[in-house]
């Protein structure tokens, strides 16, 4: 706290030293047009949305509404200068990533990158913390992710009007969450289990593992017991699409509206399906597990099995790992090629391309995995780090890494950035809020 205390004392002096030499200044005075801006240095160098950053370099200006400053291309307020220093605000959810100064036609771009520092707030959306079968709001609903130690679910999934859908596979059917909380059933007869096209209550599941969404907001299904793919659309109405190669444990949809689904067996593959008809693209695959496609198309596999996240380019299918370290099974953060996950499971990925990867595909989820969390994958370097919860399973609500989680196995991302956990062990919807 002392040197939290000694940080915000040195800026806010830095400041006024700052405004002080902007009164002096002539309004036009240091800029120099068709010259270099360089930026040298920055303090503090890590921070949260609110932080004030005071810039130093050479060819600024005291020209505040002259001066443009970002990082990642989202602007900061500049609230003083002059022709060697800058003070800026950061804005809320900028990320880490080098700052940038711009004066007309003219850009500095800082050596190293500013550290946002997020905060990360875990809560239970839904569920009671018991497996069982109910609708409601927040609490009074109740799904049955863990009633048998066996069942795989990952899936969570969430439309463009913050809709939440998930695989209650031990209810046998698809729930809905509304975007103000509210469980309902979507598809299937939590009394029935079977297979049956239908609306709502009339269409049968058996172990429903996971769901997509695509565009239009219909969602798609996966059902290892009965091997089949299944279109829901939006007035939760059942059809099979097809039938799987191998028993379909996990599905994606990309934007074009190509549908891939994976069988976790080993070796297992992934698969397009055109027209109901299943076509192999990816073989030996380790017990492949969480897709994702990205903007480009480009689709991402966990290899739960050999402990990595795999990307492939969908014009050849030629793979290249994202991150882990094949067949090291651990939970250590850091470079792509140095970080360890442990039986990696559901995956998802926001609109910036970062990937958000649940920790623990163990057959019965046991906290024994040394991986309870959600990790994250950052777009711009491939830098792995924890987003919420640790290596210990629990159940607490809390900030970041103080959270706990009893064996995440899915996850999603919505266009706000807010992800959403299913989390097994605990029989709940988690929510993570980064600000």
């Amino acid at each position: 706290m002392n040197l939290i205390k000694e940080i915000h004392i040195g800026c806010w002096l830095a400041c006024c030293l700052l405004m002080a030499s902007c009164k002096k200044d002539d309004a036009t005075s240091g800029h120099r047009p068709g010259e270099p801006i360089v930026v040298n240095d920055f303090l503090p160098q890590a921070g949260s949305a609110g932080t004030e950053i005071l810039i130093n370099g050479t060819n600024f200006s005291s020209d505040i509404a002259s001066i443009q400053v970002s990082i990642n291309d989202i602007p900061l307020q500049v609230i003083g200068a002059n022709d060697h220093q800058i003070m800026a605000v950061v804005p809320k959810k900028v990320g880490a990533g080098k700052i940038q100064v711009a004066i007309g036609e003219n850009t500095g771009l800082s050596d190293v990158p500013f550290n946002y520092l997020f905060t990360r707030t875990v809560s239970t959306l839904a569920g009671n913390g018991t497996a069982g079968f109910a609708n409601g709001k927040g609490d009074e609903a109740a799904f049955n992710f863990s009633g048998q130690a066996w069942y795989r679910s990952m899936g969570i999934a969430v439309d463009d009007d913050l809709n939440l859908y998930v695989a209650d596979p031990g209810n046998h059917c698809i729930r809905k969450i509304d975007s103000l909380g509210n469980v309902s059933t979507f598809a299937g007869n939590p009394n029935i289990e079977g297979h049956a096209d239908g609306k709502g209550m009339a269409a049968l599941f058996s172990l429903p593992y996971d769901v997509a969404v695509d565009a239009a907001g219909n969602v798609y299904g996966v059902d290892p017991t009965n091997w089949d793919i299944r279109k829901i659309t939006p007035d939760g109405t059942a059809t099979t699409l097809g039938y799987g190669q191998q028993g379909p444990w996990s599905i994606a949809v990309d934007g074009s509206g190509n549908i891939y689904y994976a069988g976790n067996e080993s070796p297992g593959g992934v698969y397009k399906l055109v027209n109901g008809t299943s076509e192999q693209v990816i073989t030996g695959l380790n017990g492949p597990a969480g897709l994702a496609t990205d903007a480009s198309g480009a689709l991402y596999v966990v290899v739960s099995n050999e402990h990595m996240i795999q990307k492939y380019n969908p014009s050849s299918w030629t793979g290249s790992v994202v991150a882990g370290q094949l067949g090291v099974a651990g939970y250590v953060n850091g470079a792509a090629d140095a970080a360890n996950f442990s039986f990696p499971w559901g995956l998802a990925i926001d609109v910036q391309g970062n990937l958000y990867v649940a920790g623990n595909g163990t057959w019965d989820g046991g906290d024994y995995n040394a991986d309870q969390s959600i990790r994250y994958i950052a777009a711009s370097s491939g830098q792995v780090s924890t987003f919420a919860g640790s290596n210990t399973a629990g159940y607490s609500n809390a900030i970041g890494e103080s959270a706990a989680f009893k064996a995440p196995t899915g996850v999603c991302v919505d266009k706000h950035g807010t992800v959403y956990v299913l989390d097994k062990g605990n029989n709940v919807i988690r929510k993570i809020v980064s600000e």
